[in-house]
């Protein structure tokens, strides 16, 4: 823990020299910091974990709430740490290199380019033209969903927050530790459909022998202003994890990955080389030469050709040679047997309709039978024929 927090330490003081003044020094709050045992000082028996806390003591039995998916024999760390209400435990194994029978492994020199995207996750230009297109759309649905419930949750809660130099109240509080809950939720379900993103990328550069992923870096889009809503999509994206947990996988599966720079891969013509302006759509056309094709694929057959030592610009997938798949099928709602997602309130009966102003006088109301009626009658034949006799001077 010292470690950490002194490289975290100098780290800030050396960029704060170099002029960087966002960067700020580490804090950490004095209770529940993340705790880490190596191998030969924790034991692992099936749901008990049981960690050393103090010479002479007799150890800290933990219960796991699932099984740890390695072997025990495998394990060489185990971390304790605390977030959003929640104990956790991060388990670190050796995980072996995957062996294929001779002629069935990745070939090195097979390329294909990795194209990062909110869209599509990954979008996998290979040789032959062949291709995969990851579709994101469940968990841009998430993210949407999430932020429309947090937004519910704080308008109803509203009323329950303190006033300034108030102390707060126990609701208050309830309501902040069911927001962190919900939170901490929706991450561990996105970081679980990335997973299944990159699994699908590996699965399928396994059956096609590739050997060699070239993964584009967008650093330079991160860090242009484009409004509150799509900076709020880039938040979400992610790429940095969408590439480490590509580059987790394909290194368990004997495959090389190497990140180069993106910039101006979707906007140049693999066939003729040319610069054209950015599509707006997915469809990229090359008004020079006529190429065309997915635009996210023309991205991937660009970065397939920038692998370390110069390459060549595969053709571009279409048609047929294009392999779909969907990751997010955990996500409530994105089941095939999901009819909705559970979030989602039930329609309330409709509002009675009010006047809406700028559309003429508002209605007269109705008067029930009898003599009110006579008299609201008799009262607007009198104002009638006030209005139609001519004055006289």
């Amino acid at each position: 823990m010292l470690s950490r927090y002194s490289s975290a330490w100098f780290a800030a003081a050396k960029r704060r020299k170099a002029g960087d003044l966002t960067a700020r020094y580490p804090r950490r709050r004095r209770s529940l910091v993340p705790v880490s045992w190596y191998h030969g000082t924790f034991t692992l028996s099936g749901r008990e974990l049981t960690v050393p806390v103090a010479r002479g003591c007799p150890g800290l039995v933990l219960r796991l709430d699932r099984d740890v998916p390695s072997p025990v024999e495998q394990i060489r760390s185990v971390r304790l740490g605390f977030a959003d209400g929640r104990l956790y435990a991060d388990v670190t194994a050796e995980v072996p290199v995957a062996v294929y029978p001779p002629g069935e492994g990745p070939d090195p020199a097979r390329v294909a380019g990795v194209d990062l995207g909110v869209i599509h996750p990954y979008a996998v230009a290979g040789p032959g033209g062949e291709g995969l297109l990851v579709s994101g759309r469940a968990v841009r649905a998430e993210h949407r969903q999430h932020l429309r419930d947090r937004k519910g949750r704080s308008h109803a809660a509203a009323a329950r927050a303190p006033k300034p130099g108030q102390k707060g109240s126990r609701r208050w509080r309830k309501h902040r530790r069911r927001q962190r809950a919900a939170d901490a939720r929706h991450a561990r379900r996105v970081v679980q459909v990335r997973h299944e993103a990159a699994r699908e990328v590996v699965t399928w550069a396994v059956q096609n022998q590739i050997g060699t992923l070239v993964v584009g870096d967008p650093a330079g889009v991160l860090k242009l202003d484009a409004g509150p809503r799509h900076n709020k999509r880039v938040r979400d994206w992610a790429p940095g994890q969408l590439a480490q947990a590509l580059a987790d996988k394909a290194a368990a599966a004997g495959i090389t990955v190497h990140r180069v720079d993106e910039r101006g891969t979707s906007s140049t013509c693999p066939a003729c080389a040319r610069r054209i302006p950015k599509p707006t759509g997915r469809v990229f056309t090359c008004p020079h030469c006529g190429q065309s094709g997915h635009r996210d694929l023309v991205g991937a057959a660009n970065i397939a050709a920038r692998v370390p030592g110069g390459g060549i610009i595969p053709p571009v997938p279409r048609g047929t040679g294009v392999t779909h798949r969907r990751a997010g099928r955990n996500l409530p709602g994105a089941g095939p047997n999901a009819r909705r997602d559970p979030r989602r309130r039930p329609p309330s009966w409709p509002a009675p309709r009010r006047h809406l102003a700028g559309t003429g006088p508002p209605p007269r109301p109705r008067h029930p039978a009898g003599e009110a009626l006579g008299e609201s009658l008799a009262e607007t034949a009198r104002s009638t024929q006030a209005r139609d006799t001519p004055s006289r001077t």
